[in-house]
C-alpha cells in the first residue's frame, strides 16, 4: 500500500501549487522571485558543471545515439500524437484548446527539470545537460516551423535571439564556468551528494510556483468551463502518459544502458513551459494565447509530478541495488 503514496518531493510539489492558488506571486514580488528562481537555475547548472568530470562531459556529447532518439521523441512522436488528438470530436474537445494541445506537442523539452530529475533518479546528467540544450536551441527554430506546418495559419510572426540568449547565459554558460574550476572544486564536490539535493528539488520547487503563480494572475482558468479544463486535463495525462511509455520502451529496445534510459525517458517526454508561453505570445493573436496555454500549463504541472515519483522510484531502485551488492 505504501508505495503507491505520493513521496515528500510529490507532496512539496502539491504544496507549491496550492500556495500559487492561494497565494500567487504578483507585480514586484513576481519580478524577484524570478529572478531568484533563474539564480537558482544557474547555480543548479554551476554544481552539475563542477561536480562532472570532463571526460563524463564529452562523452556525453558524443552520445549521439542517444541525443537523436531525444530529438526524435520530442519533435517526431510529439507531433504525430498531437496530430492523431485533431481526431476527438470538436463538441468534446474545442477547436481552441484542440490547437493549445496541438501546440505543446511542437514545443522542446524541458532543460531544469529534465536535468534535475535525471540527476535525481541517478542517470546519465551529461547526456541530459545536452540533449536538453540542444531541444531548446533547435525548438526556436523547429518549433514556430512546425505551428506553421501543421497550424496551416498565416502570418505566425518570428522568433527574436532571447530564448537562445537566456540558454547561452543562464545554462550553458554556469555550466561551463563548473566546469572550468573543475579540477580544483570537483573532487570537494563529488564527495558532498548531498549538497545538489536542496538545489534539484529547490529549483522544481521554484519553476512549479512561479508557473502557477502566472496562470492565477493571468485568470487563464476563468475563461473555460470546468467541463473543458477536465476534457484537457484528461488527454494531457494520456499524452504524457504515451510518451513516458514510448521512450521507455524505445530506450530499451535499443539496448540502451540504465542512465541513458532514464536521461531519455525524462528528456524525451517533457515539454517547456519556460519557452512555449514566450515563443506563444510571439507567434498566436493575443486572442487566442489563452486557449493555446491553457493545455500546456497543465501539463507542466502534471508533467513535474508524474516525473518526480518516477525518478523517486528510479532512485529507490538503485539503492536498493547498492544495498543488495554491499551485502553480497
Amino acid at each position: 500500500m505504501r508505495r503507491f503514496l505520493p513521496d515528500n518531493f510529490t507532496l512539496l510539489i502539491a504544496a507549491a501549487v496550492a500556495v500559487a492558488s492561494l497565494l500567487p506571486a504578483r507585480g514586484a514580488i513576481a519580478e524577484g522571485f524570478g529572478l531568484a528562481t533563474d539564480l537558482a537555475i544557474a547555480l543548479l547548472f554551476f554544481l552539475h558543471g563542477a561536480r562532472l568530470e570532463a571526460a563524463t562531459v564529452r562523452a556525453g556529447f558524443l552520445h549521439w545515439r542517444l541525443q537523436l532518439v531525444i530529438l526524435g521523441l520530442t519533435f517526431l512522436l510529439f507531433p504525430a500524437l498531437g496530430l492523431a488528438l485533431g481526431l476527438v470530436p470538436e463538441t468534446l474537445l474545442p477547436h481552441g484548446l484542440y490547437l493549445g494541445l496541438l501546440y505543446l506537442c511542437l514545443l522542446p523539452s524541458t532543460v531544469q527539470s529534465s536535468i534535475a530529475f535525471t540527476a535525481i533518479a541517478g542517470g546519465n546528467v551529461p547526456a541530459a545537460v545536452c540533449a536538453a540544450s540542444l531541444s531548446n536551441i533547435l525548438g526556436v527554430v523547429i518549433s514556430p516551423f512546425l505551428v506553421g506546418l501543421l497550424f496551416t495559419m498565416g502570418g505566425g510572426g518570428g522568433i527574436s535571439g532571447d530564448a537562445v540568449a537566456k540558454i547561452l547565459l543562464q545554462l550553458l554558460a554556469p555550466f561551463l564556468l563548473g566546469q572550468l574550476l573543475q579540477p580544483w572544486i570537483g573532487g570537494w564536490l563529488r564527495a558532498r551528494k548531498k549538497l545538489l539535493m536542496p538545489v534539484d528539488r529547490g529549483s522544481i520547487l521554484m519553476v512549479v510556483y512561479l508557473a502557477f503563480s502566472h496562470a492565477m494572475v493571468e485568470g487563464v482558468w476563468n475563461d473555460f468551463s470546468l467541463r473543458d479544463i477536465g476534457v484537457v486535463l484528461a488527454l494531457d495525462v494520456l499524452l504524457l502518459a504515451s510518451a513516458l511509455g514510448i521512450s521507455l520502451m524505445v530506450s530499451r529496445k535499443l539496448g540502451f544502458a540504465r542512465e541513458d534510459e532514464i536521461a531519455i525517458v525524462f528528456c524525451g517526454s517533457k515539454k517547456s513551459l519556460a519557452s512555449g508561453v514566450p515563443m506563444a505570445n510571439a507567434i498566436f493573436p493575443a486572442a487566442t494565447i489563452g486557449a493555446i496555454v491553457l493545455p500546456l500549463m497543465l501539463f507542466h504541472q502534471i508533467q513535474l509530478m508524474a516525473c518526480a515519483m518516477l525518478a523517486q522510484r528510479y532512485a529507490a531502485r538503485a539503492a536498493a541495488r547498492e544495498a543488495t551488492a554491499a551485502r553480497a
